[in-house]
């Protein structure tokens, strides 16, 4: 991987199936880390098993929400054309959006237990994960991690094309 310079942007002119799957996930983090802050501090079980899936997704390709969204007529731009009637995100190599899943699972698991563990203002990083998952499906437009993963050089597939600063501003 080769550093690169510019600004990872996804299409938004269309809901498709990954882009509602991370605002449906960014509302379910918003909500587990709110009910741990407030409620009860086992919600962030709720986390950890949203962060496993998210694991089990970039190692799989399978996703349970991907596949309720294509019953309902949502359609994938990652989705593997070989599995049929089911949705699985491409696993062929380890690009961007896939090593987000992985990386973003991993951040929010040790979260969660360190939040259990140690202090629960680690829950702040919980429930940034889920703003910035809004946000991002929503506009998208600059997640951190997806930033940084494009600066370190990973190829991604949903913006093959992402723009420069310098032609934002242009």
């Amino acid at each position: 991987m080769a550093l690169r310079r510019g600004i990872y942007i996804v299409p938004t002119n269309r809901w498709y199936i990954e882009r509602t799957v991370w605002l449906i996930v960014g509302g379910v983090l918003l909500t587990s880390t709110t009910l741990a802050a407030l409620v009860h501090p086992l919600w962030i079980l709720l986390v950890i098993a949203t962060a496993w899936a998210s694991i089990a997704v970039s190692l799989t390709g399978f996703c349970i929400v991907g596949n309720i969204l294509k019953r309902l007529g949502f359609t994938p731009m990652l989705g593997d054309p070989e599995r049929g009637d089911f949705y699985f995100m491409q696993t062929d190599s380890w690009y961007l959006e896939r090593r987000i899943y992985l990386a973003v699972g991993i951040n929010l698991t040790i979260a969660s237990v360190v939040s259990i563990v140690h202090s629960p203002w680690w829950l702040t990083f919980t429930g940034f994960v889920g703003v910035a998952m809004v946000w991002f499906a929503a506009t998208g437009y600059y997640c951190i991690m997806a930033n940084g993963l494009y600066w370190l050089g990973a190829e991604p597939r949903l913006a093959p094309l992402c723009k420069t600063a310098e032609s934002l501003h242009a």
